[in-house]
């Protein structure tokens, strides 16, 4: 490998923890290829941020979406690409012609250049594009047109591009393509990827159209964000033959603790000894609280031989398709032999029992083998489905089983069917039933923050499966929708007083500007509060940038969601007498404020709030909530360490469940990302 070209925000750039890991990473090689970073920012932009971040040096620059090549250690513009570049291209008959083309509005004059006319187009089909460009090539004009982020349109020369300005640079070099690497997140870097010849890396924060732009292409698709994703990728194709191979078949995050130890010298985590041997210590009593529940179908939710059994309580014995498929995304990093068995098993056990038309059941009774179809009366649990998809997606990308995913890829699809189903308006957001997801004791509905965002991710997930199955065709469909769900939750749920297009009333009884993704949208209106996982998993699974997710977390903060332990699933909770309370919830005594889905504590929520902190490159405030998540998993109603199902909000004190499954997996993910897995060996 000759030269490593690297796009810059949202791939090295973005978690700052992760920026120093790759540059330590690269400075670890003994004989570095030609290191080229390649941005949409104009060339001043790149050269004031690379004052400010930890990057290694480059070699050259890749700028303005590639209009400006740039030899950084000669300190010069390359003139003789940008003579290319003023072939037949006419910028003021450009900006005349975009500005007449319906709904383009121009980017700030920062983001202009002599070779690169930027505007905002939101949400433009592939329709919409194609006739842009008829637009352009009627008026005789020879122009490239790079969208991205389903809003970004920058229109360029002809000879430019990012995957153009390094052909050109290859050539000068005298480097072939095969001898080059290429890694990035975003629409505007398909181009490099499309090279012939030329390999690539897809962080796992990639936006769906770069999927959509790579699906044949020979790429490794990270499993982890940002520059994290980028150091999976260099020792994916063999440039960091040092870093030491895991036990684990995936080069994932369960490999963090492995680059954390070779690639920093102290311990980052700011705790004491006694503190990182508690996380340790609770990270072999999870995976003790999971072996309580494997059963012959796969995970119960909860402990059978430790929870008393009264009354309507009897569905826990059950296997469960969100708890299971929650678990099973959990702990797919996991070397286990019996965790591993469980995780397939429980699959098994869904698939035999989805229905006809691809409902998969909200649980399957384990001492008699009937499903259940339904959640708290009668009501359909459509995000069972939902994590069904996603803990396949994880099961089979883990273990490579794609003898599994072809047995299984009829049932599969038939499940997504079932799930599209409920997009009855063609908007590409789902129709949930009041209490249809995992808050089954609680007023939710239509649109939910937190059933769309896991749509987002089942798209993401079933078109990677697709792919695996060699249906790029179709794979790519399920990719497109995923952008487009994307824009949708991030439009309907994120309030933003800027908008002009946005009709009188819907102006009037708005929120104006908040800091999250509200909990929920109907033909009537919105809940204001904050679903506290809808919007921690929204980071995770990519679907709003780090800028909403950083203001976000400052609100949550704030209002200490995490005070006394992480994290409340609700703020605020809802009061008798307000206009979102509900009768039922009284129910078991269960929704009472600070109780159970009204703001109660849920380790299995704290587990994603740590990651959420990680990523974010909060990483001494992530192992230090980390900790306090553990000492929230120590305590127990009859003896420590039970992972209970939920604390009280006011008090702390675990109630519900004893030895919850999901509670112990999303604290070993947990530990997993922040590299504190291994810790415990050590200490001992």
């Amino acid at each position: 490998m000759k030269l490593f070209c690297s796009d810059l925000d949202g791939t090295l750039i973005g978690n700052p923890e992760g920026t120093e890991r790759f540059r330590r990473a690269w400075k670890s090689l003994s004989s570095p290829p030609l290191l080229v970073y390649s941005s949409g920012r104009l060339l001043s932009d790149i050269l004031n941020l690379l004052q400010q971040e930890p990057l290694p040096q480059a070699d050259f620059l890749i700028a303005g979406v590639g209009t400006q090549l740039y030899d950084f250690q000669h300190g010069r513009c390359l003139d003789d690409f940008s003579d290319l570049l003023e072939q037949g291209w006419r910028l003021g008959e450009v900006e005349a012609l975009a500005r007449d083309f319906p709904g383009m509005k121009p980017q700030p004059h920062e983001y202009q250049h002599q070779f690169k006319s930027s505007w905002y187009l939101p949400k433009a089909s592939k329709q919409t594009l194609s006739r842009l460009r008829e637009v352009f090539a009627d008026q005789g004009l020879e122009v490239q047109i790079v969208y991205s982020s389903l809003r970004d349109l920058d229109i360029l020369p002809a000879a430019a591009s990012k995957g153009a300005a390094l052909q050109w640079l290859l050539k000068r070099l005298r480097i072939v393509p095969e001898e080059c690497l290429v890694a990035g997140d975003s629409g505007n870097d398909s181009s490099m990827f499309q090279i012939a010849g030329i390999r690539g890396i897809v962080v796992d924060n990639a936006h769906p159209e770069l999927l959509e732009a790579v699906v044949e292409r020979e790429v490794f698709v990270s499993p982890s964000s940002l520059a994290d994703g980028v150091v999976e990728g260099l020792d994916h194709y063999g440039l960091l033959p040092q870093l030491p191979k895991h036990r684990a078949g995936l080069a994932g995050l369960n490999r963090a603790t492995a680059l954390q130890r070779l690639l920093e010298v102290e311990n980052p985590s700011g705790l004491k000894k006694s503190e990182r041997h508690l996380i340790a210590k609770g990270y072999d009593e999870a995976i003790a609280a999971l072996r309580r529940n494997i059963t012959p179908l796969g995970f119960s939710a909860c402990s059978l031989s430790d929870n008393e059994v009264l009354g309507t309580d009897e569905n826990y014995r059950s296997v469960w398709a969100r708890d299971s498929c929650m678990t099973i995304t959990g702990t797919a990093l996991l070397e286990d032999e019996d965790i591993r068995q469980a995780q397939k098993t429980t699959l098994e056990t869904l698939l035999q029992h989805i229905s006809p038309v691809g409902q998969v059941p909200s649980n399957v009774r384990i001492n008699s083998g009937e499903p259940d179809y339904s959640g708290v009366g009668g009501i359909c649990s459509v995000d069972s489905g939902l994590w069904f998809i996603i803990g396949f997606f994880n099961y089979v990308r883990v273990t490579g089983d794609m003898k599994f995913l072809q047995r299984h890829s009829r049932r599969v699809e038939d499940a997504m069917r079932w799930l599209s189903a409920h997009d009855s308006n063609n908007d590409g957001l789902l129709e949930i039933p009041e209490a249809g997801d995992w808050t089954d004791l609680f007023a939710r509905s239509y649109n939910v923050l937190y059933d769309e965002v896991l749509w987002y991710r089942c798209n993401l997930c079933y078109g990677r499966l697709l792919e695996w199955l060699g249906d790029s065709h179709r794979a790519v469909d399920y990719f497109h929708q995923a952008n487009f769900i994307r824009a949708q939750i991030v439009d309907r749920f994120w309030p933003d007083s800027s908008r002009t297009n946005q009709p009188f009333a819907a102006i009037q009884f708005s929120l104006g500007d908040v800091s999250y993704l509200l909990a929920e949208i109907t033909p009537f209106g919105f809940s204001w509060r904050c679903d506290v996982l809808g919007n921690v998993l929204a980071y995770l699974f990519h679907v709003v940038d780090l800028d909403k997710a950083r203001r976000t977390f400052h609100f949550l903060w704030g209002v200490g969601v995490n005070d006394p332990y992480p994290v409340a699933c609700l703020y605020p909770a809802v009061n008798a007498g307000d206009p979102d309370w509900k009768p039922y919830y009284a129910t078991n005594l269960l929704n009472l404020p600070g109780h159970y889905h009204n703001g109660g504590i849920w380790p299995m929520v704290g587990g994603f709030w740590v990651r959420y902190l990680h990523r974010l490159g909060l990483h001494q405030l992530a192992c230090r909530e980390l900790y306090r998540l553990a000492q929230l998993n120590q305590q127990g109603t009859q003896s420590n360490w039970e992972f209970n199902e939920w604390a009280h909000a006011r008090t702390g004190k675990p109630m519900g469940k004893r030895y919850q499954a999901w509670s112990a997996a999303s604290y070993i993910r947990a530990c997993q990302e922040l590299g504190m897995a291994q810790d415990y060996e050590e200490l001992a």
